[in-house]
């Protein structure tokens, strides 16, 4: 049955390129196999980068992205690759925080979905930004994001 679900994946199990812009990139979905549950999915990103499209200097932020998923899950390796595409990609941090939060909200369709994007300082100011679908719902457990104010982020 595995197989099936997993049919129309075109990056997972092949060599895949980093996509050019975040445009590009091609975020890949798969059927919830335990769609009757109400769960917490999180992924971590403690290394994102994007270009700030002033100067073209790196930014740097630590994301950390919460789901309740409906019927869809996010295809992990598409989801590397998708953030991948910011490396190149010049936006200030809350372009890119929310352009990611909402491909994945229009892909998935979840429950609920929540992105910090916790930027490290540029200029000496640290910018952090975040977004939500909407309330949580209550019978759901959602751990706190555990990233703390900067003060030399580690």
């Amino acid at each position: 049955m595995s197989g099936d679900i997993y049919a129309g994946l075109s990056q997972l199990g092949s060599q895949t390129a980093i996509p050019a812009s975040p445009e590009e990139a091609v975020l890949e979905r798969v059927p919830n196999p335990q769609s009757d549950v109400r769960y917490v999915a999180r992924f971590t990103a403690p290394e994102f980068t994007s270009l700030c499209p002033m100067t073209g200097q790196p930014d740097f932020a630590h994301l950390v992205i919460d789901y309740i998923p409906g019927h869809w899950l996010v295809e992990s390796k598409s989801l590397k690759l998708f953030l991948f595409s910011f490396r190149n990609h010049g936006a200030f941090h809350e372009d890119c925080t929310v352009t990611i939060a909402r491909r994945l909200a229009d892909l998935l369709e979840p429950v609920w979905l929540r992105i910090g994007g916790y930027w490290y300082p540029r200029g000496g100011i640290p910018i952090d930004v975040f977004y939500q679908t909407g309330e949580p719902p209550a019978d759901v457990w959602i751990p706190e994001q555990g990233v703390s104010s900067y003060r030399g982020r580690g």
